[in-house]
């Protein structure tokens, strides 16, 4: 019959000791400082120090700013809406385009951003109001256009030629923002051109 290899490595453990010779301790000390002082281990724990607080604060700074972001996040309502009914304060729940299938809310996600982009990439310069002021009245009849497709579908219900009106209306604010990129940049070139034709 076999004998469990554990049981004969734990008494033979517990049987035998194995003590250190005198002074053992005291000259692992001793060479310990001969290869690295306590001076460079104060120093190597004081950086190490200074490393965890800025390590500490780098992520309590990215905690912070995450949850300032998410906060004003879910303080925007993107699908709710006040409407007059029996009492004033009544909200009720409508449907967009990205409530209806994921696919629908990649695509209405992808606009969305990419929209946000352009405009936050604007440069508005007084020489250039005129233009920004017109592009911007025909983005706002598009937004609102939006807005009232959005509520026909609410109406309605889901079809074909709303969703497809909704996505269209998408795509031409983008590329109306788009076309005043282009425009505003021909206009600061040409400006640039006639500054340096100016000069020469």
């Amino acid at each position: 019959m076999g004998r469990d290899l554990r049981e004969l490595f734990e008494k033979e453990r517990e049987s035998k000791a194995y003590p250190m010779k005198k002074g053992h301790e005291d000259r692992f000390l001793s060479k310990l400082e001969v290869k690295l002082p306590r001076e460079e281990i104060e120093k190597k724990s004081n950086s190490f120090f200074w490393i965890r607080i800025a390590a500490a604060v780098v992520i309590l700074f990215g905690t912070a700013v995450y949850f300032f972001f998410n906060r004003a996040k879910e303080d925007i309502p993107t699908n709710t809406q006040v409407a007059e009914r029996d009492s004033p304060n009544e909200k009720i729940n409508t449907v967009s385009l990205g409530d209806l299938s994921p696919d629908l809310k990649k695509i209405e996600s992808y606009y969305v951003t990419n929209i946000n982009l352009e405009l936050s990439e604007l440069d508005f310069t007084g020489d250039n109001k005129v233009i920004v002021d017109s592009y911007m009245e025909r983005l706002g009849e598009l937004y609102k256009e939006y807005r009232r497709l959005t509520m026909e579908l609410n109406e309605i219900g889901p079809n074909d030629d709303t969703i497809n009106a909704l996505i269209q209306n998408l795509q031409l604010r983008l590329q109306l923002l788009q076309k005043l990129r282009t425009k505003l940049n021909q206009l600061k070139s040409s400006k640039n051109e006639q500054k340096q034709s100016n000069i020469i």
